[in-house]
């Protein structure tokens, strides 16, 4: 093996010895000498290694620094020797001068065995090394692990962990098979950066981890839950945001090279858990994904699913060795249910633009960018309609206020009366919650408010400002909305917006009745950055209808006559709306102002320049994201 190099001393470096000059090689370091290529008298070339040592068992050569004719050497092999020993001489000028020195250039291009090794074993790792596996991938419309991690990285900033790993199966397969069949234990796993087109390296920087199903089924392995453990360890410490591709079927039962009798103490689980309100947790979903790959997923911030997939915390055989019933994958948590109840944020039409909504979403815990646009913001000034009561559609408006093609909704399956979305406002990332009048009149119920407080604490943990619409009566109400346990569901909207330290803006479209609109406002109209209302809006105890009629019902019913007393509820109700619009509640100072639709992205954007930014940390803001 080689090691350090000494040549003998007896000039200046840069003379030129005299012919007949002798020239000792001296031991540099204490050692056993176990080489001596040349015997006295030998003509030695300039550079030439005259004596091998060997101390603590790394070998280090002593060179002559001229060439000439080796007249003395004072050593045998075997023997040992203290620094300073004199080992050989070197006389110069004799034998014709000596050969001409070691020639030394070294040859770029050569692969020595063991870095033949390397390469053969790096190949088998790589989608060409597995051609036959990878085609039948291709043949069911499905991308590898690693063309998904190649297309959501940037190129050639993805550094990987554990890929020479193999299944822990070496009882019961031959180590040769387990390197071809088992690649990384399948999981692919390690650092990256992500848009870093459009941000630092500091705000590119990611983790990715991805489960390879072409793998033993994408199943959890003694030897990837180890990889997991080390990446989610990094990951903590340097504070990477994550992307896990969570495809597979749970755990493997079979390796065999670890006394495990449970594996309950396994500390994936306990490990990314703990990452939920440090870090952006995204959580891909392609194909099957069962049991401990669901649980996994479970645990992201946002779920992204592929057309197709199914998602289940028990898969087939597990629901069959139940005795619950024998089932098809494809009937097991398919998307027709993991969206409408809330489980998938996001669906993709095939890996490929899973993996755009992934950089996407990462894009918005990225920081601010230079380059936005917006429409003309007097088209605001229409978007809700003149007529009180007629409904219009919440996600054009939304589109209008931000950054063109800048909004992300989630969850939009799952609790329609709320709309819950990412969006930039001049290319600020922020979050924003309206309510949806085309559902219950924008009144939030059970679904709704989970779905408001979850996305609150989202952004609170990653430090996004809310922007909050606010169009609603107020919170649902009557027997089938209490069935859904509607008093514990809607007050989590009041603890998580009291518990609020990013900025909130609140903005009065039109209705903003009762304790549903003080929810839109983290509990008080005096929570907020600010509170406004568009001239549209209209702001109370309850409803104004509502109010009327149960605050006049003598009057109402004292007048018998049906068209009088529609015409005299009528009256009231104006009279109603008159006491309660935006801009006769602004004259007792219950909210901020009341301003031109058009100037809500400027009151937004002015306001957030006064915040001061949010304090760097080293830790949690929150102890988790809720993952409902």
């Amino acid at each position: 093996m080689a090691g350090d190099e000494a040549t003998g001393g007896g000039a200046g470096d840069d003379a030129v010895p005299a012919p007949g000059t002798e020239i000792g090689l001296d031991a540099p370091l204490q050692g056993t000498v176990v080489l001596l290529p040349f015997g006295p008298g030998d003509p030695v070339p300039a550079g030439a290694i005259v004596v091998v040592l060997e101390s603590m068992k790394m070998e280090h050569v002593v060179r002559t620094p001229v060439a000439g004719s080796l007249r003395h050497v004072g050593v045998d092999v075997g023997g040992l020797v203290a620094v300073g020993d004199r080992l050989a001489t070197v006389v110069t000028g004799e034998q014709g001068n000596g050969p001409a020195a070691v020639d030394e250039t070294v040859d770029l291009d050569h692969v020595r065995a063991d870095l033949a090794e390397l390469f053969t074993r790096r190949g088998l790792l790589t989608d060409e090394g597995r051609p036959d596996v990878v085609a039948r991938r291709h043949e069911r419309g499905r991308r590898t692990a690693r063309e998904n991690i190649a297309d959501l990285c940037d190129a050639g900033s993805f550094t990987e962990y554990g890929g020479f790993a193999i299944a822990a199966q070496r009882r019961r397969r031959d180590v040769a098979e387990l390197v071809e069949r088992t690649p990384a234990d399948g999981l692919v796993g390690g650092t990256a950066r992500v848009n870093g087109d459009r941000f630092t390296d500091e705000q590119a920087r990611c983790a990715v981890v991805s489960y390879d199903y072409t793998v033993l089924a994408g199943t959890q392995g003694q030897q990837n839950h180890r990889k997991k453990d080390r990446l989610f360890e990094l990951v903590e410490r340097l504070r990477l945001p994550v992307v896990l591709f969570a495809e597979g079927g749970g755990g493997r039962p079979g390796d065999t090279d670890y006394a495990v009798i449970t594996g309950l103490d396994t500390r994936a689980f306990e490990y990314f858990g703990r990452l939920s309100g440090l870090v952006p947790l995204v959580g891909i979903a392609s194909g099957w994904c069962f049991a401990g790959n669901a649980a996994l997923l479970g645990c992201c911030d946002v779920i992204i699913a592929t057309e197709g997939t199914s998602i289940g915390m028990g898969g087939p055989a597990m629901i069959e060795g139940g005795g619950l019933g024998t089932y098809r994958p494809e009937e097991v948590g398919p998307l027709d249910v993991q969206v409408p109840n809330g489980v998938v944020d996001l669906v993709a039409a095939d890996d490929a633009e899973a993996v755009d909504l992934a950089r996407r979403y990462l894009s918005y815990f990225q920081g601010p960018v230079d380059a936005w646009a917006c429409a003309d913001q007097r088209l605001l000034r229409s978007a809700v309609p003149e007529q009180r009561l007629r409904a219009y559609d919440i996600r054009t408006l939304v589109d209008l206020l931000a950054d063109l093609g800048s909004v992300l909704e989630l969850r939009r399956g799952f609790g329609a009366g709320m709309v819950t979305a990412l969006a930039r406002i001049e290319g600020r990332p922020v979050g924003i919650v309206a309510n949806d009048p085309t559902h219950l009149g924008g009144a939030i119920d059970a679904d709704g408010a989970d779905k408001a407080a979850r996305f609150l604490q989202l952004c609170d943990a990653h430090d996004l400002p809310v922007v909050s619409l606010c169009d609603t009566p107020g919170f649902m109400v009557g027997p089938d909305a209490e069935r859904t346990a509607q008093v514990r569901h809607v007050s989590r909207m009041f603890v998580t917006g009291a518990s609020l330290t990013v900025p909130l803006c609140t903005i009065v479209l039109r209705k903003g009745y009762g304790l549903g609109a003080q929810a839109m406002a983290g509990g008080s109209f005096r929570a907020p950055l600010f509170v406004v209302a568009w001239p549209s809006g209209e702001l109370g105890g309850m409803g104004l209808e509502g109010a009327v009629r149960l605050g006049f019902r003598r009057e109402l019913e004292a007048v018998e006559d049906p068209v009088e007393r529609e015409a005299l509820f009528d009256s009231m109700v104006a009279l109603a709306y008159e006491h309660g619009k935006a801009l006769n509640v602004a004259t007792a100072y219950e909210i901020d102002d009341v301003i031109d639709p058009a100037e809500s992205r400027s009151r937004i954007v002015e306001a957030l320049r006064s915040c001061p930014p949010p304090p760097v940390r080293t830790g949690k803001k929150r102890s988790c994201v809720d993952t409902w």
